[in-house]
């Protein structure tokens, strides 16, 4: 991470639930604020609002247009935005896309469902106007718990006041934990825990399946809910890996993200090839 990138997190650290308004004064200072925000926003620790900024018809569309009109497995109002965008010459922003009985939020709609369908291909951007950006729970966990700096950097006072609040509320919220020994029995009286082993570990998802009825198929978000704190995301990463390494797990991945929320998939874990490691079987 680059000092602006730094300085850019920080300054959302002074914002109400780490939470601004892309054009804020806040940001008045940084050159190229667009390409920092999308940098971190393409390593998910900050988001912001996002809008089509552009659409191109796909060959499966340019063949519905084909189909005979009874055939049509689309509205009107989806024919009528798919043949405006079939007549553009390659891509064509939404504002260029005509039609007066459309408002703005349903031809945004549209073009959702369009492109989901396969229809179009749909090119999303940072929102123009109106913008908000905000940490992640990503971004907070990496600021937290895994962000070491390096080198000489120049931070205002206020800034490093910033990181210092953030660091003593988080300190301050952070729930006692417990957890049951592997060989404690659910009734009895669980202990504090700090240094947790692979076999706690492995017990807290058992334990988890059950309470959770997930029948074996349990989503790693509930294991973080469990051991973070006082473990680090990282930790509890390299716990899983451990344990699917030595057959007493299985990871796998999701394959409707759709069913969860962004924060909920947000807790898997990346891979290189695409998509996240998500469920978590005992084997």
């Amino acid at each position: 991470m680059d000092t602006n990138e730094l300085k850019f997190l920080l300054k959302l650290l002074g914002c109400a639930n780490y939470k601004s308004s892309f054009s804020a004064s806040i940001f008045d200072s940084f050159k190229g604020k667009d390409k920092i925000c999308q940098n971190l926003g393409d390593r998910e620790l900050l988001d912001y609002s996002r809008e089509i900024a552009a659409v191109k018809i796909l060959p499966p569309g340019n063949a519905l247009l084909k189909l005979e009109a009874t055939q049509l497995p689309i509205t009107d109002k989806e024919l009528k935005v798919l043949e405006k965008i079939s007549k553009a010459a390659g891509k064509v922003s939404p504002s260029k896309i005509k039609i007066s009985s459309l408002k703005a939020p349903e031809k945004e709609a549209i073009l959702k469902t369009l492109s989901e369908r396969g229809l179009i291909d749909a090119e999303i951007k940072r929102q123009r106007l109106k913008a908000e950006v905000w940490l992640t729970q990503r971004g907070i966990e990496y600021l937290r718990d895994d962000y070491n700096p390096k080198g000489a950097a120049t931070i205002s006072l206020d800034l490093l006041n910033n990181y210092l609040r953030f660091l003593r509320k988080s300190l301050h919220d952070k729930p006692e934990q417990v957890f049951p020994s592997a060989h404690q029995s659910e009734e009895s009286s669980p202990e504090t825990i700090v240094n947790i082993s692979d076999e706690e570990i492995l017990e807290t998802i058992r334990r988890l399946d059950r309470e959770l009825g997930t029948d074996n198929y349990l989503p790693i978000f509930y294991v973080r809910e469990k051991l973070q704190p006082p473990l680090s995301r990282e930790e509890v990463d390299k716990a899983l890996y451990r344990l699917e390494e030595t057959d007493q797990i299985e990871l796998s991945t999701l394959a409707e993200p759709g069913d969860y929320g962004s924060e909920q998939v947000d807790a898997g874990i990346p891979q290189i090839s695409g998509g996240s490691l998500f469920f978590i079987t005992v084997i």
